[in-house]
């Protein structure tokens, strides 16, 4: 009895594990080959544009920060605004990422800015708001305040980390490894500072400034799909084809 207990086991089992469903096939991301190339400024094409903003501008959010003697100190004569939605003059928006969301080949490798990007922390706010990096580039953190703050980045696809840094600390420098975009950063100590971070594997991005224009240089002939991120309008895309030291506009829009 026992013989045929364990054939009809083996029968069983070796029924349960057979499917029509076939399996589920590994996916494999292409590895980077071949020298790192930075942009070629001369002779590839260069994007410009703006990000408008129609419809009424909305109201300021304004910040308390009551609560904290020292980030009210900072801001007694100017009470502080949100940056999340931050309309400029001319009717365009501040801090909007834009880059080059499909379009270059996949195993492509690019050069990594030996320049960290800056990330402060000043009046109790992240300046800027948000900044582009490549993947492997590093973000260089500072305190300029005189207090103590938290960095705490909450990425999907990189790791997550929590750092605390005291007032006029040593710099900390800190990569991303894959593409993300974005990666909402926070500080636990003083809940109304945000910003954020576009993780790029190439150099194709840029953020829009108090003019809402932006620029993308040294771009190779080919078609792009390029996408425009802003925190609370979300994202655009258009699909623009470019030649050999071309200049090409693209303009977006937002409707709030």
């Amino acid at each position: 009895m026992k013989l045929y207990a364990v054939a009809a086991f083996a029968l069983l089992t070796l029924i349960s594990c057979s499917s029509d469903k076939p399996p589920a096939a590994a996916t494999t991301e292409l590895a980077p080959t071949g020298p790192a190339l930075s942009p070629d400024e001369a002779n590839g094409a260069t994007l410009t544009g703006k990000v408008a903003f129609t419809g009424a501008k909305p109201p300021l959010s304004m910040i308390d920060m009551s609560a904290n003697p020292a980030c009210e100190r900072a801001h007694k004569d100017a009470p502080l605004a949100a940056e999340d939605i931050v309309v400029n003059p001319n009717g365009t928006l501040k801090y909007v990422f834009v880059w080059v969301k499909s379009g270059l080949p996949a195993n492509q490798r690019w050069a990594i800015p030996a320049t960290p990007v800056v990330l402060d922390q000043s009046g109790c706010q992240y300046k800027p708001h948000m900044i582009g990096v490549m993947t492997g580039q590093n973000v260089e953190l500072r305190n300029s305040d005189p207090t103590n703050h938290n960095i705490h980045p909450q990425p999907s696809l990189n790791p997550e980390w929590n750092d605390s840094q005291a007032p006029g600390g040593d710099p900390k420098f800190k990569t991303f490894a894959r593409q993300e975009i974005m990666i909402p950063v926070k500080c636990n100590v003083h809940p109304w500072m945000r910003s954020f971070i576009g993780a790029v594997n190439h150099p194709f991005f840029a953020v829009t400034g108090d003019d809402g224009t932006f620029t993308i240089v040294g771009l190779p002939p080919g078609t792009y799909v390029i996408q425009t991120w802003h925190e609370k309008f979300g994202t655009v895309e258009q699909t623009v084809t470019v030649g050999a030291k071309e200049h090409k506009a693209v303009d977006f829009s937002y409707k709030g």
